[in-house]
């Protein structure tokens, strides 16, 4: 038999295992066969991975792609090349952006699809953010028509706070609900955990003592600290649990709202739990103030640490970027007036192998679990993504675990132009990015004709619990 592509003398990251030496071979789109590195093989084509760390592709399944600085869809084609480029240089194959409108999505969807697919590198899936009537109506039709049965929803929606992001008021009747269909068709939500109203009476009171934000990171904080975040997490949970329906709790950013889902999920409650590299790395003593806004807010120390352990331990499913691609200038104008989010892609497996398994010493298959198998698995792509394994999708990152790069603002791919790790040394870097057996990356190139090459996710939420 004759390969299209051969990845020999490299160590490959298997489900649950260490790496070993192994080959890897592919014919099409679909890795063919493991074999031993002794074996004799015919391939069209060969990649020497010796020294390297091969490894499926990551999946993030937390992100916002926009059009310049609205956050809520493509609109052109160069949207998705940028940060799609962006995320191969990370090591991502896969990723899911939320779709954010007002319209129902049925009136959009074939658009943005169209739009996203001309620019992608990678494959893409949607999750639909549900805040309208007649969005709730169309939950079975999303779930399964539109294999897009993952649904975000702000919980902090209420008393015009959704307006911002051009979104209506929510309120607890209409997350029940969400629950309610998503139980009955397939589907999981994926909730943003704040309690605004307590959250509004905090800032009267930061903003009278800091009204020119001189306290930064810190004072914004402390108008939306971890208990706004755990009271709203331990609400869904009891809200899920009680219709049986899946929840997928995002951008975790405290040792509160940590202890809120671990308790929930101990309480029967079906519940994933997800956290962000910025939690893990930055805190509310980073100079960086208003590039550092974030929502959830960026927490003490302590907090990181208790997100760190829940990495280690398992209780953490997954690590996404909650990545938004605005500009630096979107920052302007100080802590109250800048805008929350930064970017991550392309920094997403980079910052955990050197953070986490060369500074903390977290094994490579845990890593591999958190940002590949687990995120494929929980969002009805383990069928086909997150591992290495035959007749899985030949979606490859492989990685020279040794190599060290400077990350600085000017080399950033994403529109954003900018990074919260501008100036950081980072060891671990992504040298080749296979997605569907075609190279996205090369030799840390990005590859021009692979614009375009990326495919909507048909996505279906497997039965089995946590």
């Amino acid at each position: 038999m004759t390969f299209d592509l051969a990845i020999v003398g490299g160590d490959v990251a298997l489900a649950g295992r260490d790496p070993a030496p192994m080959t890897v071979s592919i014919i099409g789109d679909k890795i063919a066969a493991l074999l031993s590195p002794a074996e004799k093989i015919e391939a069209k084509r060969t990649i020497d991975a010796s020294g390297l760390l091969v490894m499926p592709g990551v999946l993030d399944v937390h992100l916002h792609l926009g059009h310049g600085k609205d956050i809520s869809r493509p609109r052109e084609a160069k949207d998705a090349s940028l940060e799609t480029a962006a995320a191969a240089v990370g090591g991502v194959t896969t990723f899911i952006p939320y779709l954010m409108a007002t319209e129902p999505f049925e009136d959009i969807f074939e658009d943005v699809r169209g739009v996203t697919e001309a620019g992608a590198r990678i494959d893409f899936s949607y999750h639909f953010i549900i805040s309208t009537e007649q969005q709730l109506a169309g939950v079975p039709a999303y779930a399964t028509r539109y294999g897009a049965p993952s649904f975000k929803i702000f919980m902090n929606n209420r008393g015009g706070e959704g307006k911002r992001l051009g979104l209506p008021d929510i309120d607890d009747g209409f997350l029940f609900r969400l629950c309610q269909l998503a139980a009955h068709n397939g589907g999981m939500v994926c909730p943003h955990p704040e309690n605004i109203e307590v959250a509004w009476e905090l800032r009267k009171k930061v903003l009278e003592a800091d009204p020119d934000g001189k306290g930064g990171l810190a004072s914004w904080n402390a108008t939306r600290p971890p208990f706004v975040e755990a009271d709203a997490v331990q609400r869904a949970g009891l809200f899920a649990r009680n219709v049986d329906s899946p929840l997928y709790i995002v951008h975790t950013s405290s040792a509160q709202a940590l202890d809120a889902a671990r308790v929930a999920r101990e309480l029967g409650t079906e519940i994933y739990i997800e956290t962000c590299p910025h939690y893990l790395t930055h805190d509310v003593t980073w100079v960086g103030r208003e590039t550092g806004k974030i929502n959830p807010p960026l927490r003490e120390a302590a907090d990181r640490e208790a997100l760190w352990a829940g990495v280690a331990s398992g209780l953490i499913d997954t690590v996404a970027t909650d990545h938004v691609h605005r500009d630096r200038t979107s920052k302007d104008g100080g802590i109250w007036a800048a805008s929350p989010g930064c970017p991550g892609l392309e920094t997403l497996l980079p910052v955990m192998l050197s953070e986490g398994h060369h500074k903390r010493g977290i094994p490579v298959r845990r890593l591999v679990k958190m940002l590949c198998e687990n995120p494929a698995r929980i969002m009805g792509l383990g069928d086909r993504k997150g591992v290495i394994a035959p007749g899985y999708d030949a979606d490859v990152a492989i990685v020279d675990l040794n190599a060290t790069t400077k990350v600085r603002n000017e080399d950033v791919v994403s529109s954003a132009g900018y990074t919260i790790y501008d100036g950081w040394e980072l060891k671990g870097k992504v040298l080749h990015t296979i997605v569907r057996g075609k190279p996205v990356l090369q030799d840390g190139k990005l590859v021009d004709s692979a614009v375009g090459h990326g495919r909507y996710l048909h996505r279906k939420l497997a039965a089995a619990k946590h």
